[in-house]
């Protein structure tokens, strides 16, 4: 996968084409490059039969070839994976089971995440939501100094549950917040939290809990403010 994202990076050097414009052009042989990897993997080091994987790949190819859409193949891989590795015992199950049981826990909060994020902030680029966009655009829009304080703070005191920053920084993005900000967020939400602040103080005391806290949001901020300087071009 790093060769490739290597090749894709000396391709697309001086010929004015983003590199992620390039990812997305080859976003599916990426895709099947991984699910190599993945059966690979599974096959030397959970001693997974490779005739199995085998066919579940030919499988999925064949569908994918044949419906044109990613929902088939998508859906068809991944059920047919976990009966590969159900059925393969040992390790490889209790890899499969230890995964169910994290999805089990991480989608209901993520549909949630999903829900209120649809609820506050409307459809991505669209609005409608409770939160009109220009107070967002006016907070953390653009990229200076204030707007990713701002969003370093916010996602500090924050408590984001596994994921759930995905659907409410992509509603975010869609009112308006610059990408300086949103990594910024993404940086200081799961560092740090107000539950994970009475806990830390709890053990290392105030002083030693702020100095933590204080640097998660620098560092967040600063971060922030670079990639938004970079992405806007220099």
């Amino acid at each position: 996968m790093a060769t490739l994202v290597a090749l894709l990076v000396f391709a697309t050097w001086g010929e004015g084409i983003g590199l992620w414009q390039r990812v997305h052009e080859v976003k599916w042989v990426l895709t099947a490059a991984a699910a190599l990897a993945l059966a690979v993997e599974l096959a030397v080091f959970y001693r997974v039969r490779p005739a199995p994987l085998a066919a579940l790949a030919a499988a999925v190819a064949a569908s994918a070839a044949a419906a044109g859409r990613p929902e088939i193949p998508f859906t068809l891989g991944a059920a047919g994976l976990s009966v590969v590795l159900y059925t393969a015992g040992g390790e490889a199950r209790a890899w499969f089971e230890s995964s169910y049981i994290l999805a089990r826990k991480i989608l209901p909060l993520l549909f949630l995440g999903v829900f209120f994020a649809g609820f506050f902030l409307g459809a991505p680029g669209e609005g409608g939501g409770l939160i009109p966009a220009r107070h967002v655009a006016a907070l953390v829009g653009g990229n200076s100094l204030a707007a990713n304080f701002f969003a370093s703070v916010m996602a500090a005191l924050m408590y984001f549950a596994t994921l759930t920053e995905v659907p409410i920084l992509q509603g975010l993005i869609g009112s308006g917040m610059g990408p300086g900000p949103a990594l910024a967020l993404l940086l200081a939400g799961p560092a740090v939290s107000l539950p994970s602040m009475l806990v830390i103080r709890s053990v290392l005391g105030t002083r030693k809990t702020a100095v933590y806290v204080a640097l998660v949001v620098t560092v967040a901020t600063l971060t922030g403010f670079g990639y938004g300087y970079l992405a806007a071009g220099g």
